[in-house]
């Protein structure tokens, strides 16, 4: 059993606390000791004069009146007695009739000559200041742990803020700086640690975005700066005679004029100026729609209609980009799947792992963020609680998608998964900026039987859950799979 972490404020407070306890207890005994030496040394002292006086007298047979001594004392401590036999003088704390005196004794002939002093008002002394001197500790160790911990506190919310701002800067707000708020509202003050951490992260952010910014810049001004010219090449190669060399240079014209679309709407997505225009629209209607428009050989099951708010062009640009993906790079059958799962989950959850991502495309930021919610769709923006959220599973029965993009989402230009096929790798990325667009949940998993799933988790309308149908409803009659002719 691991035990918890403590916080860096507590570790400071702690440690502060404990050194201060450490020397005030230091202190407290050199204090005590150096006062009881003083006091029972004047005690002591007095009473050896006492007995050098009483010795005097009593060898010239003088009246000891004044005197607080005593011949043979019955309650002299036999340690102090022992002594005197042995002709030395001593002295030592003991009681006389009930009350702590300090003993001092000698040799007078054949007798022991003692006196006493006093002892219970050094002994009550000692005691007070014994505990003025932890009261004292208490009070000093507590003003500095709650010193140490208001200092601490301010280190650490310090280091709080920074650790979140990296956290938004990691998440793709680029944007985003630990200096920001305290700008125009106080002098800059000399650095120190903490302050030079946060700098250098501001540092490290600025940089990223520069050139991130400069990407961008750079692939809009190309994607800009072909269209024209491509255009006018497409338009000329429909001259061209008849014959197979028509149609290769009229397929890879195509293949690049798509290109330049797709690098023309990522600089769009990139630049965070895109809005959705959302609406209400019965979703499984929509999806039929677009996977029709497609023109391939793919089969569209309803389990359950929904009604959803969404920008049905995006929409269609994301469906058509993940069925176009699944017939490149998996095998039939492809199956888009539009369902109301009860309580939010998704059918997303089993096999390799989980790419989701949720409404984190903005300006210079990264295509999604991962695990925005979990693969089994059991936790997310929409579908956290027991609301029912419309979801539409697009699969293929493939390979399935690699590792890399289950770990790290889409990538621009990456497609070196065996088995998959080729092209430019936009499609997906595309997909995830759209969804983040508008603001819904778009994940990557692979099915435990084999096959890539991708699977949208959409927005019910504002004015309550999805209008589900109460039992599934297939969307052909029995014995006729809802397949797209191709």
């Amino acid at each position: 059993m691991t035990r918890p972490a403590l916080s860096l404020r507590w570790k400071i407070a702690l440690t502060v606390t404990a050194v201060c306890c450490a020397v005030a207890a230091v202190l407290g005994v050199l204090v005590h000791n150096a006062v009881a030496r003083q006091t029972v040394g004047q005690v002591h002292k007095e009473t050896l004069t006492d007995l050098d006086e009483a010795l005097e007298l009593y060898e010239y047979g003088t009246s000891r009146e004044g005197l607080n001594s005593v011949l043979d004392p019955a309650e002299l401590p036999p340690e102090l007695r022992t002594s005197v036999h042995h002709d030395r003088r001593g002295s030592m704390v003991g009681t006389y009739r009930g009350k702590r005196v300090m003993w001092a004794a000698a040799p007078a002939g054949d007798q022991v000559m003692a006196v006493w002093s006093p002892y219970e008002n050094t002994r009550r002394s000692l005691e007070n200041l014994d505990t003025a001197i932890f009261g004292s500790a208490v009070l000093a160790a507590t003003a500095v742990a709650l010193a140490g911990l208001f200092l601490a506190h301010r280190i650490s919310r310090r280091l709080g803020t920074t650790a979140a701002v990296a956290r938004r800067i990691t998440a793709g707000d680029l944007d985003a700086r630990v200096g920001a708020e305290d700008r125009g509202r106080r002098r800059p003050a000399p650095q120190d640690e903490v302050a030079a951490v946060a700098a250098a992260l501001d540092s490290v952010a600025g940089s990223l975005q520069g050139r991130l910014q400069a990407e961008q810049r750079f692939t809009a001004d190309v994607a800009h700066e072909l269209r024209t010219p491509l255009t006018g090449i497409l338009a000329s190669a429909e001259l061209l005679p008849e014959g197979r060399p028509k149609e290769m240079i009229n397929d890879r014209l195509r293949a690049l004029h798509r290109l330049t679309e797709d690098l023309l709407e990522i600089s769009r997505l990139d630049s965070g100026a895109e809005r959705a225009d959302l609406a209400s629209y019965e979703l499984g209607a929509l999806v039929r729609s677009s996977v029709r428009g497609l023109g391939l050989d793919t089969e569209v099951r309803i389990v359950r209609e929904a009604v959803v708010r969404t920008d049905r062009r995006r929409l269609d640009r994301i469906l058509c980009n993940l069925v176009l993906n699944a017939h490149r790079h998996g095998e039939p059958p492809v199956v888009v799947t539009v369902d109301v799962p009860d309580g939010g989950s998704s059918a997303a959850g089993e096999g390799g792992g989980t790419y989701g991502t949720h409404a984190a495309y903005g300006s210079q930021a990264a295509y999604g963020t991962q695990a925005a919610y979990g693969g089994d769709g059991s936790q997310g923006a929409h579908g956290g609680g027991p609301e029912p959220v419309p979801v539409v599973e697009v699969r293929d029965h493939g390979p399935g998608f690699p590792q890399a993009l289950l770990n790290r989402g889409p990538q621009r230009f990456r497609t070196d998964a065996p088995g998959r096929g080729k092209g430019h790798g936009l499609g997906l990325t595309i997909a995830v900026g759209q969804a983040a667009v508008m603001g819904i949940g778009l994940s990557f998993t692979n099915a435990p039987d084999g096959g890539a799933r991708a699977v949208l988790r959409l927005t019910p309308p504002p004015d309550g859950p999805p209008a589900a149908s109460p039992t599934p409803r297939p969307a052909d009659p029995p014995g006729q799979p809802g397949r797209t002719p191709g």
